[in-house]
């Protein structure tokens, strides 16, 4: 039985990679032992969305090596695609493996025992095809993170995902089914749609379709399984809330009011140095549909602050924007260089304290509303799905999300709570982030 340490970068995506990889390799008869512990084999599963994930991917492979030298390290995922040359000539790599067959790597692993040269790089072109990976179980214990889709065809000027992922493939439908059905007989009973950019789903199989139609008919199709009892969806393009998605959408019993619609700039100028498809108006036009069909919903984002050329004029506008909207939680970022990125080489690079400056502007803003959110559920009744157990200031407690995705405790006695689904009445705030029944 040979005994297998791993580590994960990066994204949703990557998570449920890994998770699947694991189990075959469980399937399979291999051990899994904690990452820096002796081992046979090391798999990273790598991530290269910044120079500073690049960094982090090889410190953790020449972390692999030197915790066993006899051990054999393998790469695998992004950072092998978009810097495979390097990787290939780091001497702490014994396998390279491409984001496409990841669902292989037994099969790999199994060849490279059975007498592979010193050094195997395994099929880093991307496919035209959706890598079909099935989960049966995941790390987490009551929500399970469902891949739907891989790959972008966006081309932000910041971004090296779309050469790291590929051109987008879709998930058949009876697939993503299959595997919800399959997760609900093991118990799971919130499922959230991830992939690199899901709201091109389905835009492979039908061109003649809105990206819209294709996404909300899988979401319906998804909210008529028995068992399902939350559904959720991961970052979402601006464009797709139209007022037919928004309206589909509200009409679900099992759709969480929880939406995240990727901003980072709320300056047109700014957006059109990034590349993204959308103007402020085109986004805060989402933001007025989502409320007007939803009840308080909760809108999330990510903001990049610093990007290059950005004017305090222009990230005046940004603040403005932002303040505008009233985002329950917002995802600050200061712009770090992508090495092999259009914006990498572009003028007025902003300096790192202005930076730093205009990040702590946006926070004070986030913190700000973020507990204005929380604040409106106070003496209302919440439906909470309860996930752990965690000591907070003496007490013991169980923690978990409402359909908003707000955090709510609510003391510890002797009843096990995890994976239950309780309303209640909040009371008030226990911590800054957390509020209690």
């Amino acid at each position: 039985m040979r005994t297998v340490a791993y580590h994960n970068l990066g994204c949703k995506v990557n998570s449920y990679e890994m998770d699947a990889m694991l189990q075959t390799l469980r399937q399979k008869g291999y051990q899994i032992v904690p990452f820096d512990e002796k081992a046979d084999i090391y798999i990273v599963n790598t991530c290269t969305v910044t120079n500073i994930a690049d960094r982090k991917s090889r410190q953790m492979l020449h972390k692999a090596k030197k915790t066993n030298p006899e051990g054999i390290v393998v790469a695998v995922g992004c950072y092998v695609q978009s810097d495979t040359q390097t990787v290939e000539a780091d001497s702490a790599v014994d396998l390279l493996i491409g984001n496409n067959r990841k669902k292989d790597l037994v099969e790999i692993l199994e060849r490279y025992f059975d007498g592979a040269t010193h050094k195997s790089v395994i099929d880093i072109n991307h496919t035209t095809e959706y890598e079909e990976m099935r989960l049966t179980s995941t790390a987490e214990h009551t929500r399970a993170y469902i891949k739907i889709q891989d790959g972008c065809n966006q081309f932000c000027t910041y971004c090296m995902i779309p050469y790291a992922r590929g051109r987008v493939r879709s998930r058949r439908k009876q697939d993503v089914l299959a595997e919800i059905k399959g997760l609900v007989a093991a118990g799971y009973k919130e499922f959230v749609l991830t992939g690199i950019h899901i709201s091109s789903y389905g835009m492979d199989f039908h061109n003649d379709q809105h990206q819209e139609e294709n996404l909300l008919t899988l979401v319906q199709e998804i909210d008529t399984v028995e068992g399902v009892e939350r559904i959720r969806m991961g970052s979402l393009e601006p464009r797709i809330i139209t007022e037919a998605f928004a309206d589909g959408l509200s009409r679900l019993k099992h759709v969480c009011p929880h939406f995240h619609l990727s901003l980072q700039s709320g300056c047109a100028t700014v957006l059109q140095r990034m590349n993204r498809h959308y103007t402020p108006e085109e986004y805060f036009n989402g933001v007025r549909l989502l409320r007007t069909f939803f009840a308080h919903p909760a809108i999330t984002t990510d903001v990049i602050v610093g990007f290059p050329g950005e004017t305090e004029e222009e990230f005046e506008t940004t603040r403005q924007f932002v303040e505008s909207v009233g985002f329950y939680e917002m995802h600050i970022f200061k712009y770090s260089k992508r090495k092999g990125t259009r914006a990498a080489v572009m003028p007025m690079q902003v300096p790192e304290n202005l930076k730093t400056a205009r990040s702590s502007v946006l926070q004070s803003v986030e913190k700000r509303d973020s507990k204005t959110f929380r604040a409106y559920y106070v003496g209302k009744n919440v439906e909470v799905l309860f996930e752990e157990k965690k000591g907070i200031a003496g007490k013991e407690y169980w923690l978990g999300h409402t359909r908003e995705y707000v955090k709510v405790a609510i003391e510890a006695h002797d009843e096990i709570l995890e994976n239950q689904l309780i309303s209640g009445e909040i009371k008030g705030f226990l911590a800054d982030d957390i509020i209690f029944m």
